[in-house]
C-alpha cells in the first residue's frame, strides 16, 4: 500500500512548488475521494484536525519550518497503483487551482473537521460518511470564492467513462 509520503511526492510532481498547507489538503482530498470512489484509503498515515485544517503529522515532520515547498525527498510516486493516481489526478484537476486558504476555509466547513476539533474523532468511516451523503455541500466553497456545482470526476480505465 502507498503511504502519504508517496502521495506528496506524487502531488509536487504533478504541480509544482507549493505551500506546505495546500499540500497537506490536496493530501487530505486524496485520500478523502478514495474512500468515495475506490472504497479504501490510500494510504494508512493518520490525519489529524490541526487548527488549519486537517494535516497527516508524518508529512508535516518533513516540512516543517517550510512555507513552500518544492520536491518531497520522501516516498515513491511509483507506489501508486493506476486506480489510485486516478484519483489523484481528478483530485488535483479539481482542487489544483485553489489556494492553499481556500482549501483551508473549505475543510472547516465540513464535518469531519469540526467533529474532530469539538473531541470527536472523525475516522475513516466519518469522512466516507461524509463525502458520499453531502458532495454538494462539501464541495461549495467557504464563504468567499466561487461556488462549485459538481464534485471532482475520475474517469475509469477500465470502463472509459466519468464515475
Amino acid at each position: 500500500m502507498a503511504n502519504a509520503h508517496d502521495v506528496a511526492n506524487y502531488i509536487l510532481k504533478k504541480l509544482g512548488r507549493m505551500t506546505a498547507m495546500k499540500l497537506q489538503k490536496l493530501v487530505y482530498y486524496s485520500q478523502a475521494w478514495s474512500l468515495v470512489w475506490d472504497d479504501k484509503p490510500l494510504f494508512q498515515n493518520r490525519i489529524e484536525a490541526w487548527i488549519n485544517g486537517p494535516v497527516v503529522p508524518h508529512l508535516y515532520a518533513v516540512h516543517r519550518g517550510m512555507f513552500d515547498v518544492k520536491e518531497w525527498q520522501k516516498g515513491d510516486p511509483d507506489n501508486l497503483t493506476a486506480v489510485q493516481r486516478d484519483t489523484v489526478d481528478a483530485v488535483l484537476e479539481f482542487y489544483g487551482d485553489k489556494s492553499s486558504q481556500w482549501l483551508s476555509d473549505l475543510t472547516h466547513s465540513e464535518s469531519p473537521w469540526k467533529d474532530a476539533r469539538r473531541g470527536l474523532a472523525p475516522g475513516i468511516a466519518a469522512v466516507k460518511t461524509y463525502l458520499k451523503m453531502k458532495p454538494s455541500r462539501l464541495l461549495s466553497p467557504p464563504a468567499s470564492g466561487s461556488p462549485q456545482q459538481r464534485a471532482p470526476q475520475r474517469m475509469s480505465a477500465s470502463r472509459c467513462r466519468w464515475k
